[in-house]
């Protein structure tokens, strides 16, 4: 088994794609016509958006991320963070925690996307 999808619940997927698209260089993989679900090359892992007027239709309801009480986060992996940071800051993505060096090495900073979505930029893990 692999992971192969993250999905985020979002009121505008094309507005998201394309703001994941400028804020983290990503290319959009697929849209659906109708504009409910959306996709990014990310790796081997697909990061996924799907409307919560979709989710609606089946029957299931979302709740409104908060970046102040997260409960989930991405974390993209950066050789740069301190300019991933500013590329994303932008774009539109709002600042939540400064670039800071981690005791294990890492460096790490955190950003809120359009949707309030938690995003953590950070430098690879280092092997001890």
């Amino acid at each position: 088994m692999k992971l192969g999808y993250t999905i985020l619940y979002v009121h505008d997927v094309p507005k998201t794609l394309a703001f994941y698209q400028a804020a983290f260089g990503f290319q959009a993989r697929f849209l659906h016509e109708g504009g409910d679900w959306g996709e990014l090359e990310t790796g081997e892992t697909c990061l996924s958006f799907c409307s919560y007027s979709l989710l609606k239709q089946i029957g299931k309801t979302t709740q409104t991320p908060d970046p102040k009480t997260p409960c989930f986060e991405i974390a993209l992996v950066t050789e740069n963070v301190a300019t991933a940071m500013q590329h994303a800051l932008d774009a539109g993505a709002v600042m939540i925690q400064e670039p800071e060096q981690m005791p294990w090495g890492q460096t790490v900073a955190y950003v809120a996307d359009i949707n309030g979505f938690l995003v953590e930029l950070c430098t690879p893990m280092t092997p001890s």
